[in-house]
This record gives structure tokens, C-alpha cells and sequence, in this order.
């Protein structure tokens, strides 16, 4: 049981004919038997109601306050998710080490490196030989670039 001098704005109350507890928004008194009083609800609904003198055996008093706060600190907050953007990044770009590095790499670096990775995972025996030949046919593209012979 709560009087309704203990009403107060900011006050977590379960009021009469409310299912669940509302927020106390904004008290106004017309004389000292009746009380106006503005509530938010859960769900973000505004409401008012007059509360008199009689009811105030059906009005409860709540403890614990809110739903949800948002009251951490917002930098720690701002760190950890970073970190777990940064920890799980590798799955959405597979080229994360070479994006993220102050290095430019060239193109033929790149192919290099996006074969390189299929070569660690084959489907199967063809593919497999196909990669092979691929990386033989890149190697004497660049000794014949460079002025080399093939051996």
C-alpha cells in the first residue's frame, strides 16, 4: 500500500485497473483527496488518470525501476563492439589481412592470393589439377615478363 503523497514523478507504480507497472510522468493535486496523474507505460504509451483518496490501498509501489538502461559507459561500449566487428570480420571479406594493411598489393598478387586459398580447400581431384596448372601457366607468364627462360 501506497499513500498518494508517495507519488512522485520518476516513482515505478502498479496502478488500479493496470495489468503492469507504469512510470509516474507528472503529479497534480486538486485539493488533498484527488491526484492527476500522468504515467508512461512499458510500451511507451502515455496515459493519465484521477486517483483518489479511497483507492490508495490498490496502489503499489514497485522496486527495480526500468525495463532496460542505458547507463553504461558509452567508450567501453564502443571498444568491445569494435573488437568483436574486428574478430569476425574475416568471414564477410577473406581479404582482410591484405584490405586492412598500409600495403598496395598488385593484381597478379591478389589472383595469387585468392588462388592460394583455394588451393588449401579442393572440392575435388579436378580442381585440384586445375589450380595446379593455373599457378604453372602464372609463373612462366611472369619469367617470360621478366626476360627469363622457361625451363
Amino acid at each position: 500500500m501506497a499513500h498518494l503523497e508517495d507519488l512522485k514523478s520518476g516513482a515505478f507504480v502498479k496502478l488500479p485497473g493496470s495489468g503492469q507497472p507504469v512510470t509516474v510522468i507528472s503529479v497534480r493535486w486538486y485539493g488533498s483527496e484527488v491526484l492527476e496523474l500522468h504515467y508512461k507505460d512499458l510500451d511507451g504509451c502515455i496515459g493519465q488518470v484521477l486517483l483518489y483518496r479511497s483507492e490508495e490501498p490498490r496502489i503499489e509501489i514497485v522496486q527495480g525501476g526500468r525495463r532496460w538502461e542505458f547507463d553504461g559507459i558509452g567508450g567501453l561500449f564502443r571498444l568491445v563492439s569494435e573488437a568483436q566487428r574486428i574478430r569476425l570480420a574475416y568471414l564477410f571479406d577473406p581479404l582482410l589481412a591484405v584490405h586492412s594493411s598500409l600495403l598496395e598489393p598488385l593484381p597478379h598478387q591478389m589472383t595469387a592470393r585468392g588462388r592460394a586459398k583455394i588451393a588449401k580447400k579442393p572440392q575435388s581431384k579436378m580442381e585440384t589439377m586445375e589450380v595446379g596448372r593455373e599457378a604453372d601457366k602464372g609463373e612462366g607468364m611472369m619469367s617470360r615478363m621478366c626476360g627469363q627462360r622457361e625451363g
